[in-house]
Formats: C-alpha cells, sequence, structure tokens
C-alpha cells in the first residue's frame, strides 16, 4: 500500500508543495510508493496580486495539465475536519460527498481571507478584492455606475485600509472610475488608521507614496477608521460622512480557519507558529505552508508575510520537506533573507524597495516595468513540462529581481 502525502490547497503555497514533493519522490524513485494528492475546489490558482486590475482575464489559471504531468491526484472539494490523531482527513466534494481519507504527512496551504470587522452595514455593502469572485463583483458595481444618475456619492469611491493592497487598489481608481463614467468630476478617498499615509513602509518609500497619491488626486485621511456603512456612504471615526456608493475593504488579513483545527501557538492572525522545516510544531506529520504558517525568513527577528513572495518559497521548502522525511532525504531548512516589496501605483508607477528597511531602489516606470515581470511571469504556474518544472522546484529556488 501506497502512502500519502495531501496537500491542501491549489494557491502558490498549495501548488509549489505539490510539485517540490513530487520532485523529491522521484528523485528517489519512489514514485510506486508515494502518492501525492492536492484537494481544492477547484483545480486553479487565484491570482490574488493582481484582482485590484481592471481587467481580470487569466487571473484564475487552470492547473490540471500541471498536475497530471508531474502525477499528482486531484481531489475537487474543501477539507472540513482534520483528526491529527487518527492522521484523516474529512472532506466534502464539490459534488457533496463526504470522504475520510488517511494521510502520512499532511501540507495545510488554504491560504487567508480578507478580515471583516463586525462593523455595520460592512458585509451588505463593503466590496473586496481578495478573491476573482469579489473583484468580478466589484467590477460589475462599478460599470453599473454608468446608468446610474450623476451625484456626490456615485462619483465617489473610498477604499478602507492602506497597506499594499489598499494602495494599489485605490491608485486604480481615479483612471478606472473616469473611463466608466465618461467624466472628471470624480472623487477618490484612501482611508488609513496609521498616523500617516503610507507609514508602515517606512519614511523614504511612505514619501514616494504620498507623492504618487498626491498627482493621481487621491485624498487621504489618516489616522481614522471606517466605522459605518450603509447604501450611500460611510462614517469615519472622526464622525465625518463621506457620500460613496462605493466603499472597498481592504484592511486586514486571517490564515484560513483550518489552522484552528492543528494544536500549537498562533499569532494574532491565525497563523501557526511553524519550526525551520516548517513542522506544526505540536501536531505530528503535518506541514503549515504559505498563509498559514509564521517563520523567521532569516536570522534577524524577521518573519515572513502574506504574500506570494513568500508562500511559492515557503510551499517548495514544506512539499519538500513532507516528502524527505517518507523517502529519506536530508530535510531543508527555510531560509529567505531577500525581501523586496514592489508596488503598483497605478498611472503613476510604481515603487520598488529591497530590504526589511525597504530602501527605494525604483520608482515610476522603472519600478513598473518590475511590477509588470512580476505581475504577469514570475507569479504564474510554470509550464506543463515535468523536466522544467522540477528544474524549478527545488527548495532553496528563489525568485528575486
Amino acid at each position: 500500500m501506497s502512502k500519502r502525502i495531501i496537500i491542501a490547497g491549489s494557491g502558490f503555497a498549495g501548488l509549489w508543495a505539490a510539485l517540490a514533493a513530487q520532485r523529491a519522490i522521484h528523485l528517489t524513485s519512489q514514485q510506486q510508493n508515494i502518492e501525492v494528492m492536492m484537494v481544492s475546489p477547484s483545480p486553479n490558482v487565484d491570482i490574488r496580486p493582481r484582482l485590484y486590475e481592471a481587467v481580470l482575464e487569466n487571473m484564475y489559471p487552470d492547473i490540471s495539465e500541471l498536475l497530471s504531468v508531474v502525477d499528482v491526484k486531484y481531489v475537487a472539494g474543501w477539507v472540513n475536519e482534520i483528526d491529527t490523531t487518527a492522521q484523516n482527513l474529512v472532506i466534502t466534494t464539490t459534488h457533496g460527498d463526504k470522504q475520510t481519507l488517511s494521510y502520512e504527512r499532511f501540507i495545510l496551504a488554504t491560504g487567508s481571507t480578507t478580515f471583516m470587522p463586525p462593523i455595520l452595514g460592512l458585509t451588505e455593502y463593503g466590496f473586496s478584492v481578495s478573491t476573482l469572485e469579489d473583484a468580478e463583483k466589484l467590477d460589475q458595481h462599478l460599470k453599473s455606475l454608468a446608468n446610474k444618475p450623476a451625484n456626490a456619492a456615485r462619483n465617489t469611491v473610498v477604499v478602507a485600509g492602506g497597506g499594499l493592497t489598499g494602495l494599489e487598489t485605490v491608485t486604480e481608481m481615479p483612471e478606472r472610475l473616469r473611463s466608466i463614467l465618461g467624466e472628471t468630476d470624480i472623487r477618490v478617498v484612501l482611508v488609513d488608521s496609521s498616523a500617516e499615509i503610507g507609514a508602515a513602509l517606512g519614511d523614504e518609500a511612505a514619501a514616494v507614496i504620498r507623492e504618487a497619491l498626491s498627482e493621481l488626486g487621491i485624498e487621504g485621511k489618516a489616522g481614522l477608521r471606517v466605522t459605518a456603512l450603509d447604501a450611500s456612504g460611510v462614517i469615519l471615526s472622526n464622525g465625518e460622512r463621506i457620500e460613496a456608493e462605493t466603499v472597498i475593504w481592504t484592511a486586514g488579513m486571517r490564515a484560513n480557519s483550518l489552522t484552528s483545527q492543528i494544536v500549537g501557538e498562533k499569532d494574532n492572525l491565525g497563523r501557526i507558529l511553524g519550526d525551520a522545516y516548517l513542522h506544526a510544531p505540536e501536531a505530528k506529520h503535518i506541514f503549515v505552508t504559505g498563509d498559514t504558517v509564521k517563520v523567521p525568513t532569516d536570522n534577524l527577528g524577521n518573519f515572513n508575510v502574506m504574500s506570494c513572495q513568500h508562500a511559492m518559497s515557503l510551499g517548495r521548502v514544506a512539499g519538500y520537506n513532507a516528502a524527505a522525511e517518507l523517502v529519506d532525504l536530508p530535510l531543508h531548512a527555510y531560509s529567505q533573507p531577500k525581501y523586496v516589496t514592489c508596488v503598483d501605483l497605478g498611472p503613476w508607477g510604481a515603487l520598488y524597495t529591497e530590504g526589511w528597511d525597504r530602501k527605494v531602489q525604483f520608482v515610476r516606470h522603472e519600478a513598473k516595468k518590475i511590477k509588470q515581470e512580476i505581475n504577469t511571469v514570475w507569479i504564474y504556474p510554470p509550464v506543463a513540462d515535468r523536466e522544467a518544472v522540477f528544474a524549478i522546484a527545488n527548495p532553496d529556488f528563489v525568485i528575486v529581481p
């Protein structure tokens, strides 16, 4: 009877975990003895880093052929229960059937979701760019505004959350709204709880961001939060009301709720604190990767963030190590000391920084070229060629500019 590695999730971490696991298995000619299985609702990678964009084509690439080429078995469904003692999973298939699957190693790579706090009206009237479905809903809404009478609420977009997703979303909005409405009388507002817009990126980068927002005509409301929404506007924490029919929530993420079924210490985002090899330390034979794990990236006190930059490397390490334990290969400790940030800032260009202190390296058009390369090439699944895939599925392979 063959042993089984099950991977929950087909995102950046889940895909690369599957590819890296199969690479290790093939290196040791253990294909007949170990099965790699992926469970996710559909065999696609959601290109979430691009969902703020106006054109949503090719944001959900199919990986069926790629999985088949490397002999990964795919099951369409959701993991509902994790029994760490019996080493079983209860899943529900997309056809509604329940199954129990056993595993020798389990890799949790189910990612994260946008955190929606209990703010009055947020679920009813707020939009998001967390999933392709969310982005499509927002796009349909924006296009529908052209059929409504012009007024302040119709012509205003408020983005709540000044992190990377918020910045990339808000800087797309002026041009996007003008193209839909056919007029220049629009208002775009960024609400950020930080004392200054872009403060989390450091003084040097924040100055660049504020310059871009100013040139794009975007208002910044720093040190404030959205406290309530209705069909035609928002109320801020200082009592100010902004008339707006479009409010986009980008303020924070949380790890997938399956992490709550795995014992072990977690951070405030729900991520499990993993060890150097991405084990869930208190759960035997379970690995955590991507947005479900918090782990040091270096020896300087830095930790991974919820990004494809880290998820792709974390996936490779988790997949390799899960297989390595079954084929007697040495384990590989996760290390990713180089950190870069590349923020799309709409028609203004982009901002590219290096290091955790975010030293600005490129801005405007030069940075935009790097961002476009990242968004259209580096984060996409590789071609369905086994040898080519295995050449870049090793656990220490890292793509950086």
